[in-house]
């Protein structure tokens, strides 16, 4: 609940900062002292559920599941701030605007970790998802960005239809909205239900672009701003996730009517992860590589929805740190360059050789090479699929698909090392070259000392 209102309340006030202040790296300094109060607010809240879990009015249940997400999501989008908040400049005039919309995506994902009411999962997904159309179509001089936002809302709004309709089927079958008391492992499957779980999951997988409800992804990451292309892929997907595993293990859960979704997450799993490696293989730029990138890590996140065990749990928490800090590294890295192709990385090496290395890092932590985050991130989300126990033909899968990853991952490592030319890139501060080696050296703690993380939960 502190993270909630903090984060809300945080938005608030970074509207209004663009009235009293018109320096904007003061703009920048004040969200990120904001975001730290409601990092402290948030954890802070674990002092109230030592008893246990803590349910206000049936709407929101504090758990110390959610508030660790919570501090997942706020501490990715803190580096975020030091990373890429200089970047809001040159997007246009309205920065303290920008970081109040990215706040008011905060409390929708702080509203999806918390729901116990299928109408707080609508509003937690309208509230993520209504900022970001706005977000994508805020460089009014490019009109790809134009392009992007609106093919966001229209595909966005069908989606939140789909939605609405499976969760007035559920409620048509149950007569509830209450998460705990659906009652649909009980008894035989109820036909009207099963079609709200599969509109659900349509709509939920629209969200975090997952195959064969992915179209949107490349050509609005593509055409939004790049900064915030990074967030859209990392802390909000991420959020995405959150919801979905939290209805699908906690609302969703019976020996027969698992059984019934769990075949068609697993058939979209596999597509997604299939088709985002795949499609990714033949892309030349390396921000629209990222975007079908990000389809296949849904994929493998997916994994963790599909697999109900203690290692999907842990599964989901650690990918989604470990996605998201390697993927706002590499972002940040981007946004300096000026040639977002691979040929605009040949020769990074020599010319900053800081970016380099640490760009290595990120990309390999993407790719699940040991020794970083991203290794134990999959390690686990595979782990479930096994103990899960009739899903070994997607690990089988997702294994290949990891294997294929690894080539245009490892592209961007030739193109910096073994290739000729002068990469152009934008001043770097030394300030960014410090933050980047702390990102680096988070990916690297992670991959060896996963349980920093993990043992929290």
């Amino acid at each position: 609940m502190n993270a909630l209102i903090s984060t809300a309340l945080s938005g608030v006030v970074m509207m209004f900062a663009g009235l009293f202040v018109s320096n904007k790296q003061r703009i920048k300094f004040i969200a990120i002292v904001v975001l730290l109060a409601c990092l402290v607010a948030n954890l802070a809240e674990l002092s109230t559920i030592e008893a246990g879990d803590r349910t206000l009015y049936g709407m929101i249940t504090i758990s110390r599941f959610s508030i660790l997400f919570n501090a997942i999501a706020l501490g990715a989008t803190l580096i975020f701030f030091l990373l890429s908040g200089s970047a809001f400049e040159n997007v246009g005039e309205h920065v303290s605007d920008y970081f109040a919309l990215i706040f008011f995506i905060l409390s929708g994902i702080t509203l999806a970790s918390t729901f116990s009411s299928l109408l707080m999962l609508f509003l937690a997904i309208e509230i993520i998802s209504i900022p970001q159309y706005i977000l994508a179509g805020s460089d009014k001089k490019t009109p790809k960005s134009s392009e992007a936002s609106l093919k966001y809302f229209l595909m966005g709004s069908f989606s939140t239809g789909i939605l609405l309709m499976g969760i007035t089927l559920i409620y048509g079958a149950t007569g509830t909205f209450n998460v705990a008391d659906l009652g649909l492992g009980a008894g035989k499957v109820n036909t009207l239900a099963l079609c709200g779980i599969i509109l659900v999951a349509f709509a939920l997988s629209f969200k975090v672009s997952a195959a064969p409800f992915h179209f949107w992804t490349p050509d609005v990451y593509d055409g939004s701003p790049t900064v915030f292309t990074s967030f859209m892929a990392t802390v909000v997907k991420a959020g995405g996730f959150i919801a979905f595993i939290r209805i699908f293990h906690g609302a969703f859960i019976g020996e027969r009517i698992t059984a019934d979704w769990q075949l068609l997450l697993a058939i979209i799993t596999a597509a997604t992860l299939i088709i985002g490696n795949f499609t990714a293989v033949f892309q030349q730029s390396v921000k629209r590589m990222l975007a079908y990138s990000s389809i296949a890590q849904a994929g493998f996140m997916l994994l963790a929805v599909v697999s109900i065990n203690t290692h999907a749990t842990q599964g989901i928490v650690l990918y989604a740190a470990a996605y998201s800090v390697a993927t706002i590294g590499i972002f940040a890295v981007m946004i300096k360059l000026k040639d977002y192709t691979f040929d605009g990385f040949n020769g990074l090496a020599r010319t900053q050789p800081v970016l380099a290395i640490t760009t290595t890092i990120f990309v390999c932590s993407l790719a699940g090479i040991p020794a970083t985050a991203g290794f134990f991130a999959k390690y686990f989300v595979l782990t479930a699929a096994i103990e899960q126990g009739n899903l070994l033909w997607l690990v089988i899968v997702a294994v290949i698909c990891a294997a294929i990853s690894a080539y245009y991952y490892f592209r961007v490592i030739i193109a910096m090392y073994f290739k000729q030319g002068e990469a152009e890139t934008a001043p770097i501060t030394s300030g960014f070259k410090v933050m980047l080696i702390i990102t680096a050296a988070i990916v690297i703690l992670l991959g060896i000392f996963p349980g920093l993380l993990l043992e929290l939960i």
